[in-house]
């Protein structure tokens, strides 16, 4: 084994049937390894029978849920609506963490992360598998007093490995790409996480939690590709002793329909892509 490791993870696992066929032929074809699973799903249930039963060495984490879907727990009223809805934007969380004062936030927050925690360890224990690390939907986590609790919660749950969101600023050779008003937004947040990264590795570090040392797919968010995961382990080879993670959004709809996220989904069918990143002397693992 050499000293750098990379791990492909597929975020949004159990949103829905399409991201579960596409973890699973991931998967089968080899260089996907790890995943994070949403409690608050809607194909939740068959990320388990499906994928979970049939892939024994895939890595599978907690993808904390606050933005997207219907909280676990009930009467939620910092972040849900009346019908248990989530309603708060990644800037109102910001807001709302560093509001010291309201200590209800934060404690509804803890509630519902609590929940989906205890639902994912829950079931992978009854088919023998045990969660490998903790991260969450839209980097929500990365807000400091919120990644302060996941640590707290990671540590009470005997959950190792959680995720940072550390980018080295790197370009593909793809003019559209950079023309595209996504890369713009997209290095506003390459900023603001690389920000909260150098608070937030300290803190992990109390806690005794491992972490990455770098993440690939925040530049490049909504425009991944096997282009862009290639150039971003290239912009660390001078890098030793690290654990890179690249974090990718795979969807196949088995009726043939072509998405957004389609062309992460051709990351994971990639054989070239594996060959690539095993001659740059990376092993591929999970975070196991």
């Amino acid at each position: 084994m050499g000293d750098k490791k990379f791990i492909l993870n597929a975020d949004d696992f159990g949103m829905s049937e399409a991201y579960n066929t596409a973890i699973l032929e991931g998967y089968n074809a080899g260089i996907l390894k790890s995943t994070s699973l949403v409690a608050n799903g809607e194909a939740y249930e068959q990320a388990l029978s499906r994928v979970v039963d049939a892939c024994p060495e895939l890595g599978v984490g907690i993808h904390l849920n606050i933005i997207e879907g219907s909280s676990l727990v009930s009467d939620l009223r910092e972040l849900t609506d009346q019908n248990g809805v989530f309603i708060n934007s990644y800037g109102q969380l910001i807001l709302k963490a560093y509001n010291f004062k309201n200590k209800d936030f934060m404690n509804q927050l803890e509630q519902e992360f609590r929940a989906q925690i205890e639902k994912i360890t829950t079931d992978l224990e009854k088919i023998g598998r045990k969660v490998t690390h903790i991260d969450s939907h839209v980097h929500t986590h990365a807000i400091t007093p919120i990644f302060n609790l996941v640590c707290k919660l990671a540590k009470e749950y005997g959950i190792n490995q959680i995720r940072t969101q550390f980018e080295h600023f790197y370009t593909v050779p793809d003019l559209m790409i950079h023309l595209n008003s996504k890369y713009f937004i997209n290095l506003i947040k390459i900023a603001l996480l690389d920000t909260f990264t150098s608070i937030n590795k300290p803190i992990a570090k109390q806690y005794g939690l491992n972490t990455n040392d770098y993440l690939i797919g925040v530049g490049y968010t909504s425009m991944m590709n096997s282009l862009t995961v290639s150039c971003g382990l290239n912009a660390l080879k001078n890098k030793t002793h690290i654990v890179a993670e690249a974090l990718i959004h795979p969807c196949r709809y088995e009726d043939g329909t072509i998405d957004g996220h389609f062309a992460e989904y051709r990351i994971t069918q990639n054989d070239k892509l594996k060959e690539k990143i095993e001659r740059m002397g990376y092993d591929i693992v999970n975070y196991l």
